[in-house]
């Protein structure tokens, strides 16, 4: 009988070094460990962080690992415009063009309705607003590069996800719902970002990407969030943690957005996950795209709707 264990996949990342990414969220789960991939590969890596120590200590982690690591921290919180335009600023000052931008960092079904420090729904405006903006202040730096790349992170939820226009903010909340409603948003500017790059010679390949089931701090984080207790919940992601068809580890979860990012048959305005059943798990392949990220006419109004809300403008062809 045949015991070997199955082997995990994983990709072939090609030579990074002389390039420059920014990773939100780099301090932990999926953005730590696409850091470590993209700084083993020789990419410089600007960890792109709320909470500096965590920062600190995660470069520390990085540095055990591959020594040789180039990497740095910038403070960033995507719930603050006032924050997101500053981190923006910092970098067009310093002026080195960006190859890689991973919009990564997210927040999970808090229990309660929350806001961020501009008043938006804390999902709506930390998963999509402040990536919206984030990337509208780097775009400069994103077109500087030559060919460059954004990579957005969705979700499976994504597929129940509805672009509510009367209730973007969440008033009528729905943990679930917000949330779904944030990356169903992510998804769609990040295949519109492509289709505005391409019409306007931007020279930026977006991509997006999903996870599948990847066991991370995100599903803690969020049910948690302000000390809310939420131990059924907990407990019963805890035990499905369990079912090893289910999920995967950080090191396969980063595989879809690592690829997306690095390479070179990975196509802009696509969207990519773990290939496996249900796309929870497995080697990156194509996900299958909700119908609703497919309606051209809601994805330009949310563009329209993103722009107003944040006070950040993109070109026009």
């Amino acid at each position: 009988m045949n015991t070997r264990a199955k082997p995990l996949p994983d990709i072939t990342v090609p030579d990074l070094h002389g390039r420059l990414a920014v990773v939100t969220g780099a301090n932990s789960g999926l953005g730590f460990g696409l850091t470590g991939r993209l700084a083993r590969a020789g990419a410089e890596v600007i960890l792109a962080v709320r909470n500096e120590e965590k920062g600190a200590a995660a470069i520390r982690l990085l540095r055990d690992q591959t020594p040789e690591a180039k990497l740095s921290i910038r403070h960033l919180d995507l719930a603050s415009l006032s924050s997101i335009a500053g981190f923006g600023e910092e970098l067009t000052t310093e002026g080195r063009p960006i190859d890689i931008l991973l919009n990564n960092a997210g927040l999970m079904m808090p229990p309660v309705r929350d806001e961020t420090e501009d008043g938006f729904e804390l999902q709506f405006g930390t998963n999509h607003l402040g990536h919206f903006a984030l990337t509208a202040h780097l775009l400069p730096l994103l077109r500087a590069a030559g060919p460059s790349r954004v990579v957005s992170l969705s979700s499976l939820i994504a597929r129940t996800g509805r672009l509510d226009f009367d209730d973007l903010q969440g008033l009528r909340y729905s943990r679930t719902r917000a949330y779904a409603l944030s990356k169903l948003a992510t998804l769609m500017f990040a295949r519109d970002l492509n289709r505005r790059s391409v019409v306007g010679g931007w020279g930026v390949r977006s991509v997006a990407a999903h996870p599948g089931a990847t066991v991370t701090n995100l599903q803690i984080t969020g049910p948690t969030h302000k000390g809310a207790s939420a131990r059924v919940f907990l407990a019963v992601n805890e035990a499905s943690h369990r079912i090893d068809w289910m999920w995967q580890q950080i090191d396969q979860g980063i595989l879809p957005a690592l690829y997306a990012a690095t390479s070179p048959a990975a196509a802009g305005g696509g969207y990519y996950g773990p290939g496996g059943f249900g796309e929870l798990t497995g080697a990156p392949a194509p996900a299958r795209l909700p119908p609703r990220s497919l309606n051209d006419a809601d994805a330009r109004r949310l563009w329209s709707v993103s722009e107003e809300l944040t006070g950040v403008t993109y070109p026009t062809s």
